[in-house]
């Protein structure tokens, strides 16, 4: 992908630059979601990352379909690009000597492997950070490395159900619901992302390492901080209220004549402003009303007088009124329209995968930085698809190669196996 800076590295980014992580190498031998997610956001920002997956099956991810795409998962798709990959089998003892040949070579170390599985490996935070005391260790988990939970396994579902997260979701009166995208995941793949930044920072300074401990549950509890905040302060333990119960009032979704909207008053400046866009001029000189606490405890006769005005006209109608106004206010969007938002386009959000004719799509990270104008964006790999390019780059012979692929200890795919080019 050629650049500004006139060279094909796909991680310089215009005149005279580079990315902010250009010359970091990442091993990556997390699967599914939230450490494939984190290492991602490395590799938009200018790191080497090579994927380590296990030969024939790879990446948990890989399989998850449908929806699929010539054979390709669009969720493997949506958190695997500008990666390489190298099919080692950990289960042998060459494969392992493979692995700390690369972590010898490497900066950060990304892994979700239980907890329990680790010793056997010999690949606990303890083991690896003796051998290689310069690695950025990232562990990734279910509920973390300490506690009596350890051990358990974890995955999105678990977390937002152990961490109170569903229990605040969900309409008001019904079940509670889980947010229903891979919410834990992406939000333990930034924190992640965070993490592992700020110690390379230090590495690159001091040449030390670390251990950066990242869980699902965690990480889902950071979600709520606000909510547990509150109820440890006093306030009644949450239910399911279909987003009508916010600290502040108003800020919910309303139907009105053909749709849902929402509006977000944030203050009581806007407060004013939306009562005079709506015609609720007797509710702005309510003095019961004149603050948030007083819409707060009023908030169930305050919402049936809004709710009754807002059902009569569409919902166009009023997000024009209301943008006039200065009201923040949005219409409750599908995908379909989501994926043709203007601002949404004008952002460049949504990123083709190179060779698949805008038929599989990514979403671009969400960060923009000047040194970055254009994202990288290079397809997912094949399974196993730089095996070869990174055990030369790490000084194997091609001897010692063809051993370790005749041994099974690492594989790669066959010189004419058909796999899209970006």
């Amino acid at each position: 992908m050629k650049g500004r800076c006139g060279t094909v590295s796909s991680t310089r980014t215009g005149a005279g630059c580079q990315a902010p992580l250009e010359g970091l190498r990442v091993i990556d031998m997390s699967t599914s979601y939230a450490g494939p997610t984190a290492s991602m956001y490395l590799a938009d920002l200018g790191a080497d990352v090579v994927k380590v997956e296990r030969p024939r099956t790879g990446d948990d991810a890989r399989w998850w379909s449908p929806p699929s795409v010539d054979g390709a998962s669009a969720w493997f798709a949506s958190a695997n690009r500008n990666k390489r990959s190298v099919a080692v089998d950990l289960r042998s003892g060459d494969g392992i000597a493979v692995l700390h040949r690369l972590l010898a070579g490497a900066d950060v170390l990304v892994e979700n492997l239980n907890p329990s599985k680790l010793a056997p490996l010999g690949l606990t935070p303890d083991d690896v950070r003796a051998r290689h005391p310069r690695l950025v260790y990232c562990a990734m988990s279910g509920l973390g490395l300490t506690g009596p939970d350890a051990a358990l396994p974890g995955y999105d579902l678990v977390a937002q159900a152990r961490s109170g997260l569903m229990s605040v979701t969900g309409p008001a009166g019904g079940s509670p619901q889980r947010v229903s995208t891979a919410l834990s995941d992406i939000v333990t793949g930034m924190a992640a992302a965070l993490a592992v930044t700020a110690a390379v920072v230090r590495q690159r300074a001091t040449g030390q390492g670390d251990l950066v401990d990242v869980s699902l549950l965690d990480s889902d509890l950071a979600l709520l901080a606000p909510r547990v905040a509150a109820y440890l302060a006093g306030e009644p333990e949450p239910a399911p209220s279909g987003g009508t119960d916010s600290v502040l009032a108003v800020y919910q979704p309303f139907p009105t004549a053909d749709r849902d909207i929402v509006i977000a008053i944030g203050n009581d400046v806007i407060w004013r402003r939306f009562c005079a866009a709506v015609g609720l001029t007797a509710l702005a000189d309510d003095d019961r009303l004149r603050d948030n606490a007083g819409r707060r405890a009023h908030r169930g006769e305050l919402i049936a007088a809004i709710t009754g005005v807002l059902a009569r006209r569409p919902a166009a109608e009023w997000l024009a009124v209301l943008g006039d106004a200065g009201v923040p206010a949005s219409l409750v969007q599908g995908l379909a329209e989501v994926t043709a938002d203007p601002q949404v386009v004008a952002r460049g959000a949504i990123l083709p995968v190179p060779g698949f004719d805008g038929v599989l799509n990514g979403v671009r990270s969400p960060f923009r930085l000047a040194s970055i104008p254009e994202p990288r964006n290079e397809r997912f790999p094949e399974l196993g698809e730089h095996t070869v390019e990174v055990l030369r780059q790490a000084g194997f012979d091609a001897g010692a190669i063809d051993g370790l692929l005749a041994s099974g200890a690492v594989a790669a795919p066959a010189p004419t196996a058909g796999r899209r080019v970006s």
